[in-house]
């Protein structure tokens, strides 16, 4: 897959431009999960609507893995003996368009995999397997220090909240709408961020 341009982004096609990241890359494989990258992470975006969370969360969980498509890495393996990274990648490309909170969520999903790990033990149980080679590549559970520091984010708990979701959404037989059902909802926090920072 080649690298997308991010030359051209602005605030009136980013939608457009992730929606069309959904369309040509969703099918491929999701890190050996039964299902595949967009349905990964249309199903945490429909879990959250369904629960009535708000649309940080929502768009938070929609957009969380965005990098694996935009990493001049390429997307992870179970062969892999290496992290690439994708967390930093997908918000990279958002960080121009999308509030601190949705940044965060995507920059520190991984982060918070390793964060529940440290401090909540029974998480550990809830990881695929797919799920604990990554976190195996990626540091391991943190360490205390680790821990203090990334619980001085203001964003922890959204950043949390989107962890959970990113763990839910590996179901082989959940029906999802697909991201146009969002996207109106994305240009708002996109809109919504513009604003604030005129």
């Amino acid at each position: 897959m080649s690298k997308p341009d991010f030359s051209t982004l602005t605030r009136d096609n980013i939608v457009a431009f992730i929606g069309d990241i959904f369309e040509r890359c969703g099918d491929e494989e999701y890190l050996g999960e039964p299902v595949t990258m967009a349905q990964h992470m249309l199903q945490g975006a429909t879990i959250a609507e369904q629960n009535g969370l708000d649309e940080e969360i929502i768009v938070g969980a929609l957009l969380h893995d965005i990098g694996h498509f935009t990493s001049e890495f390429g997307t992870f393996t179970m062969d892999d003996t290496e992290d690439r990274y994708h967390e930093e990648a997908g918000a990279k490309v958002l960080s121009a368009f999308f509030p601190s909170v949705i940044v965060d969520c995507v920059k520190y999903h991984v982060a918070a995999k390793r964060y529940l790990c440290a401090t909540k033990p029974d998480y550990f149980k809830r990881l695929s397997e797919a799920s604990v080679h990554s976190l195996n590549l990626q540091g391991g559970p943190m360490n205390d220090e680790e821990v203090a520091e990334f619980e001085k984010n203001p964003n922890l708990k959204k950043i949390i909240q989107v962890r959970y979701l990113d763990e839910a959404g590996k179901q082989a037989d959940m029906e999802t709408p697909d991201f146009w059902h969002f996207a109106p909802m994305v240009q708002r926090i996109v809109d919504k961020y513009q604003v604030s920072e005129i």
